[in-house]
């Protein structure tokens, strides 16, 4: 199949009955009950209580208030009650078994008292976030959209209550800051049945996402464990695992083919989901969003481009867009993103030191001379010499073409913080005259604010734009700066981890939460923007600010308040 910028989404992966009727209650939920405070999401998380056909029948058998089909908000908040379980109830809580209050050899370089004091509310955090999926959902699977899972889960919290890809790295950072390595093993396992079950590590565990995956972090999560546990059982049994889940990334739909100015012939990787549909869990949302489409086809596209941009963990951002900030040019599937490829970067590196530990030379040498052919890509197709960064790359519109040209004027010269992410590998960090560039960089680029890293400059009111921050990417260029080597990157990681520390810790203060994102322009102000409130909890937040005072630490005369 030739690589295409302008894909129809080729493969699709079918919806279920239980997610379609879902669908259908969603749409007249929102016609009942108004846009105030709706999350289309609930809808498809609800468990039922009888079987779908049953369920269905007396769906269709409401009374209606017009020809339209609406119903009234008495009649659907009674069949939705006799009918349904509430979204969530097919999780239970549970205290993980290697949870303690505090733990030995906590924090130690934490000499800040207030600040110790908060660190153990985040690290008894872990309790409350902590599910294990009901049996109901084994025996009667037909009757959920959550997924079963064989362990224990850490949710990220609030609306997101199953467990997802690459939250998962970061929350598995903070439990092994924890000790909690049982836990963090089990989040592993889980994710290994998922690519066992279906190709590759879903988005979430629910029946509505098995068209997509996300950002590929599943192999740097087996390498912390390893590194803190020493564990080489838990490599030989995710090894198969992650070259499965290789493959799928590396198959036809993810795979673009680019020949750079000297003639070189370079692959790379995209997003794209396996969907030309609304998403379920937004799909009044989409549905919306669409409507100025009227060619079915572009509809379509459409979709594969919105469903993509989930795919890639940052929905929504101007860096999916033709023309920001306008939404309705969302064209994920024709970006071949800097990110993406640097995880698939790590990914080999890290299949080959697996494989290496194992005794196996052959997928060593295989995967080391991926990891090198990706090295050489990531440098011609995304490094701006002039900027000192790398840019996503943009392929020609309309275009269908087994190799692309690469052409300096489709590189993106937008300011996002993903320009900076390859900084996180080993390749890139260990580049001594590289680094000092791309510091300077990172320094002069706008993205460091009062209270963290920005995730791009334009303010377009989508959430992974300006000026809101997420702690994957505050923890994933400070810990590239800090690997590095280099004082100078050191200073400037220290100094984004104080701004991020203390604006999580202001805002819990004044919440008493912890928030999914930051507003970077406000130290202790939440994020917003987007199409869901902001959430709470939370999964990587925790992680992150974990992760950063036990490498940093908090010495007891330095401020803790903005």
């Amino acid at each position: 199949m030739a690589s295409s910028s302008s894909s129809s989404c080729s493969v699709v992966t079918p919806s279920t009955p239980l997610v379609s009727f879902l669908e259908q209650l969603q749409e007249t939920a929102l016609q009942t009950f108004g846009d105030s405070n709706f999350d289309p999401k609930t809808y498809v998380d609800l468990p039922l209580k009888f079987t779908l056909s049953e369920t269905h029948q007396a769906f269709q058998n409401l009374p209606r208030l017009s020809s339209n089909g609406t119903v009234s908000a008495e009649v659907l908040k009674g069949f939705i009650n006799r009918y349904f379980k509430g979204a969530g109830d097919d999780l239970v809580c549970w205290q993980p078994h290697d949870f303690v209050a505090e733990p030995e050899g906590f924090l130690t370089k934490v000499k800040h008292p207030e600040v110790r004091a908060w660190a153990l509310k985040v690290h008894s955090l872990w309790r409350n976030l902590s599910r294990k999926v009901s049996r109901e959902v084994e025996k009667n699977p037909q009757l959920h959209t959550l997924l079963p899972l064989p362990n224990p889960v850490v949710i990220p919290g609030s609306r997101f209550r199953e467990v997802y890809y690459w939250d998962s790295y970061w929350v598995i950072r903070g439990l092994l800051v924890s000790k909690m390595h049982k836990t963090a093993t089990a989040i592993v396992m889980n994710l290994v049945s998922l690519i066992e079950k279906y190709g590759f590590v879903l988005n979430g565990a629910r029946q509505y996402y098995t068209n997509r995956s996300q950002p590929p972090l599943l192999s740097s999560m087996l390498y912390e464990i390893y590194r803190s546990t020493g564990d080489i059982e838990l490599v030989k049994r995710c090894l198969p695992a992650l070259l499965k889940e290789h493959a799928f990334w590396n198959s036809d739909i993810h795979r673009v083919t680019i020949v750079d100015a000297q003639g070189h012939s370079h692959n790379l990787n995209r997003y794209q989901a396996m969907w030309n549909k609304p998403r379920p869990e937004s799909s009044t949302m989409d549905k919306k969003s669409a409507s100025k489409f009227l060619n079915i086809s572009e509809k379509q596209h459409f979709y594969c481009d919105i469903a993509s941009a989930a795919e890639s963990g940052w929905d929504f951002s101007t860096r999916w867009m033709r023309v920001p900030p306008d939404y309705s040019t969302l064209a994920t599937t024709s970006v071949i993103p800097v990110d993406l490829n640097a995880y698939l970067l790590g990914m080999e590196i890290n299949i080959a030191f697996f494989a290496k530990a194992i005794g196996d030379e052959t997928t060593v040498k295989h995967f080391m001379e991926l990891s090198d052919a990706r090295k050489k890509a990531i440098n011609s197709v995304f490094w701006s010499p002039s900027k000192k960064q790398w840019l996503d790359y943009w392929l020609n519109s309309g275009t269908c073409e087994v190799a692309h040209v690469w052409e300096a004027k489709h590189q993106n010269k937008n300011v996002f913080a993903s320009n900076f992410v390859p900084l996180w590998m080993e390749p890139f960090y260990s580049d001594g005259s590289l680094v000092g560039n791309v510091v300077h960089a990172l320094k002069t680029s706008g993205l460091i604010r009062a209270a963290g890293i920005a995730t791009s400059l334009t303010d377009s009111g989508q959430q992974w734009d300006f000026p809101n921050g997420w702690a994957p990417l505050q923890h994933m260029l400070a810990e590239g700066l800090v690997k590095s080597g280099s004082k100078e990157a050191r200073l400037l990681a220290e100094e984004i981890a104080i701004k991020w520390i203390r604006s999580n810790y202001v805002s819990y203060k004044k919440t008493g939460v912890m928030h999914e994102k930051l507003d970077v322009e406000k130290c202790g102000e939440y994020g917003g923007g987007g199409e869901y409130a902001p959430q709470t909890g939370f999964g990587w937040s925790n992680g992150v600010v974990l992760a950063f005072l036990e490498e940093f630490g908090w010495p007891q005369d330095r401020s803790i308040d903005c």
